[in-house]
């Protein structure tokens, strides 16, 4: 396999376990890992998320996110639409839909408040 660059998205995360479970509904595995169980790693296909532990971070006041560019949106939507997440709140994940900048995308809010935004070009 050829290496190349790659930038990976490090969000915060009240309970790494809590992070992890709720990741696995949308299809992630990880570990969690550190001398102290302060890191984790979660992989679905060739997406990859870091998460560190943030015990005080407060959901509703998060500004953590990242956006995840994908070759099938319309795949991850209806992949993580079984996980029937609310529409609103904390967690939620919004309906999909071609945005007016040129990408067809929808968001995930994790239950520590970081904006995931997935998406591909028109």
């Amino acid at each position: 396999m050829t290496e190349r660059d790659l930038a990976i998205p490090t969000l915060p995360a009240r309970s790494l376990r809590a992070t992890l479970a709720f990741y696995a509904r949308l299809g992630f595995e990880g570990e969690i890992m550190g001398a102290h169980d302060e890191y984790a790693i979660l992989t679905r296909g060739d997406l990859e998320l870091h998460f560190f532990a943030h015990p005080d971070v407060v959901p509703a006041e998060s500004h953590a996110g990242c956006y995840l560019r994908v070759g099938d949106v319309d795949a991850i939507y209806r992949a993580f639409a079984r996980a029937a997440l609310p529409g609103a709140g904390i967690p939620r994940m919004d309906v999909i839909g071609d945005k007016p900048w040129g990408m067809r995308e929808f968001a995930v809010v994790d239950e520590n408040g970081n904006l995931l935004r997935i998406g591909q070009v028109l």
